[in-house]
């Protein structure tokens, strides 16, 4: 019995903290002001040219990236910048990193946390795993390969790739 009640602490853990990282937090940010380019993994307005490498919904402003290591924007072409859960998808998140701060001036980076583990730890989408327990960061936190994620995107098919 006791096992049953320590997995489904588990389980509620794990989505109240993923409904709390994807949801509310995410969220939040995106409100937190006009986005001048927003490249996310999803559904978001951020209120200016709206970019991704994939169409997922009608969105003013679209604009489709094909490689996310040369985005077609000239040099500090906005001012606010928010790349929201899409860095841990990419193959070299540094390169990535380095073409958004070429194209903005503030760049705003949000990322699954470690205490989210649902999402930190997602071998059918995510490459890397970022070492921070905070969500919101104005620099490339640190991070390592995710073990065994691209063997199993592999065999398995990438969900969401960049």
């Amino acid at each position: 019995m006791t096992v049953i009640w320590i997995l489904v602490a588990v389980i509620a853990y794990t989505w109240v903290a993923n409904l709390l990282s994807y949801r509310w937090l995410k969220g939040r940010v995106l409100r937190s002001r006009h986005w001048d380019l927003n490249i996310c993994c999803g559904r978001t307005d951020g209120g200016g040219v709206n970019a991704d490498i994939q169409r997922h919904a009608e969105l003013p402003n679209f604009v489709l990236i094909e490689d996310v290591a040369r985005l077609p924007f000239r040099d500090r072409a906005f001012r606010q910048v928010l790349s929201s859960h899409t860095i841990e998808h990419v193959d070299a998140p540094d390169a990535f990193y380095r073409e958004l701060c070429r194209v903005g001036d503030s760049v705003t980076l949000v990322v699954p946390p470690l205490w989210d583990i649902s999402a930190a730890l997602n071998l059918l989408e995510h490459r890397h795993i970022f070492l921070t327990l905070r969500k919101v960061h104005s620099t490339l936190p640190r991070y390592v390969r995710l073990p065994g994620a691209v063997w199993v995107q592999r065999i398995l098919g990438q969900r969401i790739h960049a």
